[in-house]
């Protein structure tokens, strides 16, 4: 059954019809990918200078311990051959 104005009435609108193109954009999502990785590299970086850092201050205060050590030692040696030396008298 097709629907027929009335009489003195005007005729329906043809329907309209419209395309909505839309478009997507991406690649956003890799600059901040981009700057993480960046974030991490120079965090990682400080990290491991600060380690590199720590490593040399514990070898200097071991080397000079030793050296401490090896003029204790030094001292000791000296004493112990001056009193070798009394007793040889």
């Amino acid at each position: 059954m097709t629907e027929q104005p009335a009489p003195g009435t005007a005729a329906p609108a043809p329907a309209q019809t419209h395309t909505t193109v839309i478009e997507s954009r991406s690649g956003g999502g890799s600059g901040i990918m981009m700057a993480l990785v960046l974030l991490v590299l120079v965090v990682g970086g400080f990290f491991a200078f600060q380690f590199m850092k720590q490593g040399e201050v514990r070898t200097d205060a071991v080397a000079g311990a030793a050296g401490e050590v090896g003029n204790a030692a030094q001292k000791v040696g000296d004493a112990a051959q001056e009193a070798a030396q009394k007793i040889g008298e």
